[in-house]
């Protein structure tokens, strides 16, 4: 499994929305979507 199937896959489990991500880690929204895309893991 790749690293971006994990983490979509631990936030759906969690029922965490991609807002909810972002605020906790402290970045964009924009990023855990990229992030969950495969787009970039910086």
């Amino acid at each position: 499994m790749k690293m971006h199937e994990i983490i979509r896959e631990r936030r759906l489990a969690k029922h965490y929305t991609q807002e909810q991500v972002a605020r906790y880690l402290g970045v964009s929204t924009p990023a855990v979507s990229k992030w969950e895309k495969g787009g970039s893991l910086r």
